[in-house]
């Protein structure tokens, strides 16, 4: 090791003991120059010096100090960036400011944003009330509303500084008083939130401590690498400390825009809100919109709004849009390889037949994975193994998904009907909604099931339908989000809490000792290398006893006119406007 490498990982220790075995790792090519910048801005180091430190000539010839790289880093990202608005400002004039953004989403109800469970509603409320980290596009989190975050050696316990001088829109500041009443209300059973189970490595109230005014100390029961993406979850919206839970009637926050109208099903108004915290590129405060209307839309008439200019973008552009408008030169299309998919689930905890493994493994069977993403998604896509981990997580343990088994699926059953004395063909309905491929899903595990020992009914809604009881039918196909790191989603929606009773988003109510105990060991383990392994054995008990199936997992696109400019598709399909500008009318 030169002098100048082991100064450079002297100044990594400085921020965490862990980050300079994960560049050794870079270094060694065990992990990704992603995976390192990831982990590194988790454990507090900032993304600019986490990104200059592993740059090709960094780790070739390693730079005199940490200290120095990123100053280079940031004189040459400053380069770019004024050659990039000097060509902008030539031919535009640089963002401008004033215009209405329209955007045709399904509006349905809000109440408390702890509660939320659909991104419509969430991209309504991120533009008025924000969150304390932001993890971007290419899934890199970074302080937000906090100005920063350290963490002990084993991740154990986290420090959340709080960045000083945000005022919500009512006038007041934010301050810890008010990041503490939102950690009360995440942690309450009984408001419902499924940062409930996300967070399940706090012990409630007792695990969160207000050791400044601007400053929140996290005590974890079991270590948890994760903690600042799970305060990007879209729940996890900071309101102020007076809420009392309805967003519609008490809309205070700290973000960019303020909520002047909200119509069920029909229609959202924002307005911007002056004195916001962030600056743009001319030195005055963001955003650079007057107002983002959000229109309820008939899905199916979507890309005939586009065409027309009665929208200007689409919430989730399916893939039947998104191959109409692709080739529209009036159309800006920005595409992401994500963790949305759909999931095939069933209920455990209501008896025969799902209570079974070998009825479950015989549904995994039928999925003709192929099939099902040319149908349902166009092939644009990635194919899943009937785990809820996608090959963008960065401990995913890569493997062949099963073929399509019919045969296989009826030797199961009728093991399964001999044992307990059932008859085939179990019947059963699959319900769903119409909206994402969720259709196109059902009809072919329908045309695909003959002869199998299953007998399917279809029961589709509009989504409005499902949603009232996605988490209550047998059997159904429910869309889930994507979400960054690969042991986000399984708290959600695979464990139980300390009682054992399943956690709010737990809509199979399958808890699995063995799984939740890898889980815990995944959660604490800061080598990726090491997590993958965990991980590979949370996707194997996924597909011998799970109670899910994945046929694939979706890529997104961000679709928008050109009129529209810095509006990134963001593999949540989250709408990150405080920097979205249109062209002056």
């Amino acid at each position: 090791m030169t002098k100048e490498e082991k100064q450079m990982k002297e100044q990594m220790y400085e921020v965490h003991p862990q980050i300079p075995n994960a560049f050794s790792a870079f270094k060694e090519g065990r992990i990704s120059r992603r995976e390192f910048i990831r982990f590194a801005t988790l454990l507090g180091m900032s993304a600019a010096l986490a990104t200059a430190c592993s740059t090709p000539e960094v780790v070739e010839e390693a730079a005199e100090t940490v200290q120095e790289v990123a100053e280079e880093a940031e004189e040459m990202v400053e380069e770019v960036v004024e050659d990039a608005e000097e060509m902008v400002e030539e031919a535009m004039g640089g963002p401008a400011r004033g215009g209405t953004l329209t955007i045709g989403a399904q509006l349905q109800l809000i109440d408390h944003p702890a509660r939320l469970s659909w991104i419509e509603g969430a991209n309504v409320v991120r533009q008025v009330a924000e969150y304390l980290t932001f993890t971007d596009p290419d899934n890199i989190t970074t302080p937000f509303l906090l100005e920063s975050w350290e963490a002990n050696e084993d991740v154990s316990e986290w420090t959340l500084n709080i960045r000083q001088g945000i005022m919500f829109n009512n006038g007041d500041e934010m301050t810890a008083d008010d990041v503490m009443f939102n950690f009360s209300q995440w942690l309450d059973p009984e408001v419902g939130s499924s940062m409930l189970g996300l967070l399940s490595y706090l012990d409630g109230m007792n695990s969160v401590e207000k050791t400044g005014d601007y400053q929140i100390k996290l005590t974890l029961t079991s270590p948890n690498i994760g903690v600042p993406e799970h305060l990007f979850h879209y729940p996890a919206a900071i309101m102020h400390r007076s809420f009392e839970g309805d967003f519609i009637q008490q809309p205070i926050g700290t973000g960019p825009f303020t909520l002047e109208e909200f119509s069920d099903g029909e229609r959202a108004v924002l307005k911007r809100r002056e004195g916001y915290w962030q600056m743009g590129e001319d030195g005055e405060s963001l955003p650079y919109l007057d107002e983002v209307i959000y229109v309820s839309i008939d899905r199916d008439a979507s890309v005939a709004g586009m065409q027309s200019g009665q929208v200007d973008s689409l919430y989730a552009p399916r893939p039947a849009d998104f191959l109409a408008l692709k080739d529209n030169p009036d159309m800006v299309v920005n595409s992401a390889s994500t963790a949305q998919t759909l999931i095939l689930r069933v209920r455990v905890d209501q008896g025969a037949p799902w209570d079974d493994a070998r009825v479950r493994n015989a549904l995994r069977k039928i999925q003709n994975r192929e099939k099902i993403l040319a149908l349902a998604w166009f092939s644009e896509g990635d194919l899943g193994t009937d785990a809820h981990v996608a090959p963008v997580h960065p401990a995913y343990d890569p493997r062949e998904p099963d073929a399509y088994d019919p045969e296989g699926a009826r030797a199961l059953l009728e093991e399964w009907a001999a044992d307990t004395g059932n008859s085939l063909p179990i019947q059963a309905t699959i319900v769903t909604k119409n909206d994402a491929g969720e259709q196109e899903y059902a009809e072919a595990l329908k045309e695909d099931s003959a002869d199998t020992g299953f007998e399917f009914d279809l029961d589709i809604t509009e989504a409005s339908g499902y949603w009232e009881r996605w988490d209550q039918v047998p059997l159904g196909i429910t869309a889930w989000t994507h979400r960054p790191l690969d042991t986000m989603v399984l708290p959600l929606a695979y464990i139980g809490d300390s009682d054992g009773v399943p956690v709010p988003w737990n809509e199979t109510r399958w808890v699995d000792e063995e799984f939740s105990a890898i889980l815990k060991d995944a959660e604490a383990t800061l080598d990726v290398s090491a997590r993958r392994e965990k991980i590979g054995q949370l996707m194997d008990i996924f597909s011998s006893r799970g109670p899910i199936g994945v046929a694939f997992f979706k890529k997104v696109w961000g679709l928008h006119t050109s009129r529209v400019h810095n509006m990134p598709a963001h593999p949540t399909s989250y709408d990150l406007l405080n920097e979205t500008w249109v062209d002056p009318a």
